[in-house]
């Protein structure tokens, strides 16, 4: 331990570089374990469609019209706030959302937990997940 101490005085920028790396690891480490909470695969989605749960795509309406979830209604990231009224008959049943690759769908998640949804999930890896596990994609 004294060689350690001993060590780290010696050499205080690569010490500083070691505690700033080790505290950049922890920090993304906690980020992803945040993002990823509420976060389920694509054949749990697929087992939750089946039992009757809704789906939101929140990309944009050219994003929907190119390729979606069968069944999924169309709500823009940036409008689920202004939509939630008409959301409130999910506010007890599941609901699942997605986007793209996952992290707008994490944080818009989050958002309905705090208005009060009980039972929301986040596709993991959003719809890229899906088609990788060639799952269909419904177009308009």
């Amino acid at each position: 331990m004294q060689r350690l101490l001993e060590y780290f005085a010696h050499h205080q920028s690569l010490a500083l570089f070691a505690v700033a790396a080790a505290i950049a690891v922890l920090v993304y480490e906690f980020r992803e374990r945040a993002r990823s909470a509420g976060a389920i695969g694509a054949q749990e989605v697929v087992r939750l469609m089946n039992q009757g749960a809704a789906v939101l795509d929140l990309r944009s309406a050219e994003d929907y019209a190119a390729g979606h979830i069968r069944g999924a209604r169309s709500v823009p990231a940036g409008q689920l706030g202004q939509s939630l009224d008409a959301l409130k008959r999910y506010r007890d049943k599941p609901l699942v959302v997605y986007c793209e690759r996952g992290a707008s769908a994490a944080a818009a998640m989050r958002t309905l937990a705090q208005q009060g949804f009980s039972q929301v999930a986040n596709l993991r890896g959003g719809l890229r997940a899906w088609r990788a596990e060639q799952l269909p994609v419904a177009r308009d």
